[in-house]
């Protein structure tokens, strides 16, 4: 789970550079994608709180419909959302380690 929260952290930060807009298609499938199995994950571990801010994330990045917010509304939350994922990574390595 931690890679897959580090890539789409990468790809997250990414989204804040001028990129063509197939890239950001791609990281609303990738995410959508990805959030989909860290929810799946996360209900694995009976990680109620994690299964619903997941299924949550997945259905914003989903690539079905646009949601249309503008881009400094979405550079705001790719950092948000970046941010999250990687405090998440270093709140679980500290659980290990205590273990």
């Amino acid at each position: 789970m931690t890679i897959i929260k580090l890539i789409l952290a990468t790809l997250l930060l990414l989204c804040l550079l001028k990129m063509p807009y197939g890239y950001y298609q791609l990281v609303r499938f990738i995410s959508f994608v990805g959030f989909g199995y860290l929810a799946f994950e996360a209900n694995k571990n009976k990680d109620e709180k994690m299964v619903i801010a997941f299924i949550a994330l997945a259905l914003l990045f989903q690539p079905f419909i646009k949601i249309a917010l503008g881009r400094f509304i979405w550079n705001i939350i790719d950092v948000v959302v970046a941010v999250f994922l990687i405090i998440s990574i270093l709140k679980n390595k500290k659980n290990h380690e205590k273990n």
